[in-house]
């Protein structure tokens, strides 16, 4: 019997912190209750989204802690539980699926210091990790991602997107990134992005997208 060829892109980017890593259920855990992490979150995500040129990462998650009102040990006690990242249900087994097919990096809006030790949660020898701090913008703004492609060597159009937040699709649409966006919590897309070739509450529908790349 003939066996099924697939036609993988040359690389594929992901989102780190919302895409692969559960960092929602250690917010939460640093705030005292699902409620106020959400709330927490949802205030560092606008300040990150609407600041371009980076700004350290720990500095926005104190500045979006004071304007949600929370405790003042809170992103202190974020980053004590940093180590203990969960990874999403499948991320793992869909890194090591297309591993030996496709080069693989991160790109995180995050620093460098938390941004490779949360890249390591994954059990990945990964291609190329890029952070916020390291790129000098955050991401959707197109650097961050033009980076990684040019570090890996390889064209916008022929390397995919793993999006974990809508504002992704931003960036990945300027650059040329098809993007699936796996919108684990149920987020709405923001106002004016373009939407993702995919969208699913899960990853499973990650590899045969990835597998049909060039079909």
């Amino acid at each position: 019997m003939q066996q099924a060829s697939h036609a993988y892109p040359r690389a594929v980017l992901f989102d780190l912190l919302t895409a692969l890593l559960d960092s929602w259920t250690v917010w939460n855990a640093a705030a005292g209750s699902e409620a106020k992490g959400r709330a927490w979150r949802a205030e560092y995500l606008r300040l990150t989204y609407g600041c371009g040129a980076y700004v350290p990462y720990e500095q926005l998650v104190q500045e979006a802690a004071r304007n949600t009102g929370m405790a003042g040990s809170a992103p202190d006690a974020l980053e004590a539980q940093w180590d203990t990242l969960p990874a999403w249900d499948g991320a793992r087994e869909l890194l090591l699926a297309l591993k030996p097919h496709c080069r693989l990096a991160v790109v995180t809006n995050c620093s460098k210091r938390l941004g490779h030790r949360a890249a390591a949660r994954l059990g990945i020898d990964w291609d190329v990790v890029i952070t916020s701090e390291e790129a000098g913008f955050y991401k959707p703004d197109p650097r961050p991602y033009r980076m990684a492609l040019d570090q890996l060597g390889v064209r916008a159009q022929d390397a995919a997107f793993v999006a974990g937040s809508g504002y992704d699709m931003f960036g990945t649409s300027a650059v040329g990134l098809r993007t699936y966006w796996h919108n684990r919590v149920g987020l709405s897309l923001p106002q004016g992005a373009p939407p993702p070739e995919l969208q699913a509450p899960t990853l499973d529908a990650a590899l045969p997208w990835l597998q049909s790349f060039a079909e």
